[in-house]
């Protein structure tokens, strides 16, 4: 790999008030990494370089015809000081397939993970000390062929990186949620499995109804039936049914239009690991009230690699308004939680061995 290192570098100080301040999205490291990809060559070797904008022609592809994928990832930081990337393998996997729908090429894994070491070797000191905070990662790919012709692009940009993260949502609060039963998030054969910014931008419309009706997020149902629960925003749903030792963890089933989200496939782990009962299944909108309604139902949250665990208090919709229990965080939701971070910052055993030390 290239090396080109940023001279005007954060200092030590600087960089950790940085740090320090939280938010999601709000300061970058000082490094980014670039790599370009042609029909023709194949991928190019990756560099290292200064975080910064870059240049490129109106008629490049990406901006007319919306190729383009991306991931998010975390960087933890460990008890001894070290950092471990949570479950890399899986993104890399991921990021692949997404290519693949969109007509990019896809990256070779040990390719994907090479420019990830890279950067975290170089901008290391970004990752938080905070239980519950992270380097978030960034990995993208964009279609640079410049010209108007509606075929897949020739020639393609990789790019990482990457910004210190605090909680996306104040776990210690429970989100309201708006039932969208106007508009949908993705249909059978369309582009839902993949992480691609087109499924982002078609869902923000939906966003602003939720928020116009009071709620902090978006529920999506299938686009054929208008009646099974599928995500919210972009994150994957779990519900809680009964309490205690007999609780059931369930999440809505896989079904082609979900985005298979690796901390939803952890969650199914971590909750089979702390005793209970889990489960993946078909889920209406009528089962939700009614489960709630009945006390079947006794939690709910949204996972993501962003959230990590987020619980959800209340739901609206065009067929009504309902809490579930207290309307507060639920103690399962909150042990999952707790659980998952125990995992990624190295305070519990790694019996899945998901974490990927940084050498």
């Amino acid at each position: 790999m290239k090396i080109s290192l940023n001279p005007h570098a954060k200092d030590a100080a600087t960089r950790d008030a940085l740090v320090a301040e939280g938010g999601f999205g709000k300061y970058y490291t000082d490094h980014m990494v670039v790599c370009e990809w042609s029909e023709k060559d194949g991928w190019g070797e990756p560099e290292l370089k200064p975080y910064g904008p870059i240049s490129l022609d109106p008629a490049t592809a990406v901006f007319h015809y919306g190729q383009e994928i991306f991931e998010g990832m975390k960087a933890y930081r460990q008890p001894d000081g070290g950092i471990a990337l949570f479950r890399p393998d899986a993104n890399a996997k991921r990021f692949a397939k997404s290519a693949a729908r969109l007509a990019l090429p896809e990256m070779p894994e040990a390719l994907f993970l090479e420019t990830v070491d890279a950067l975290l070797k170089h901008d290391g000191g970004w990752v938080p000390h905070k239980v519950g905070e992270a380097l978030y990662i960034r990995p993208f790919m964009i279609a640079t062929e410049v010209g108007l012709g509606v075929r897949p692009s020739n020639k393609a940009l990789y790019m990482l990186i990457a910004t210190p993260a605090g909680a996306y949502f104040d776990p210690s609060k429970a989100v309201s949620v708006w039932i969208s039963t106007e508009y949908v998030r993705a249909a059978q054969g369309g582009t839902g499995e993949a992480k691609c910014g087109g499924n982002y931008a078609a869902s923000l419309i939906a966003q602003k109804a939720a928020a116009a009706q009071g709620c902090d997020q978006v529920v999506w149902i299938d686009a054929k039936e208008r009646k099974w629960i599928e995500e919210m925003g972009g994150m994957n749903l779990y519900f809680v049914k009964g309490s205690g030792a007999d609780a059931q963890v369930i999440t809505p089933q896989l079904t082609g239009t979900l985005l298979p989200g690796i901390t939803r496939d952890s969650i199914l782990s971590v909750a089979k690991d702390l005793g209970y009962k889990t489960a993946e299944v078909m889920l209406s909108v009528d089962d939700w009230r009614d489960g709630v309604a009945s006390g079947e139902i006794t939690e709910i949250f949204a996972c993501g690699t962003a959230a990590v665990v987020s619980p959800v208090g209340q739901a609206k919709s065009a067929m009504g308004t309902w809490v579930t229990g207290d309307g507060e965080p639920g103690k399962i939701t909150m042990q999952i939680r707790n659980a998952l971070l125990a995992i990624q910052h190295g305070t519990a055993p790694d019996t899945h061995n998901w974490m990927s030390a940084v050498k």
